[in-house]
């Protein structure tokens, strides 16, 4: 079984592997309320980089773990695309979007973790 520590592990290199930028793990597993235990939150620059971003993590998992997602929503515009793994939620965003929805601000009392971009 993958943990926890390899899922966010995974979907931070795939989410790399695409060009994603401002990458933050949220672990939620200390708040009730939450619907998932980890929000790994992204962004591209474009809505073909974010199309191609959540591709490439459902790829990835998929061949690395063999894990597929329960559900995935967002490509109709592909602004904000959300892949749901359970226990962990895949947020990849354009960047205005992102900055609407402010979802680090949402879950600020939940520990935070920015891991920086390869370039």
């Amino acid at each position: 079984m993958t943990g926890k520590a390899d899922i966010v592990k995974l979907v931070t290199e795939s989410i790399q592997d695409r060009k994603g930028r401002h990458i933050t793990h949220i672990d939620l597993s200390d708040i009730e309320s939450a619907a998932a235990s980890n929000f790994i939150i992204c962004e591209g620059t474009s809505t073909m980089q974010v199309s191609a971003i959540a591709d490439n993590v459902r790829e990835h998992l998929l061949e690395e773990a063999g894990i597929k997602p329960y559900n995935y929503d967002g490509y109709q515009n592909s602004q904000w695309i959300v892949i749901d793994y359970g226990d962990t939620l895949v947020h990849v965003f354009i960047p205005e979007m992102r900055e609407r929805y402010n979802l680090e601000e949402l879950w600020s009392d939940a520990p935070l973790t920015e891991i920086p971009d390869l370039d």
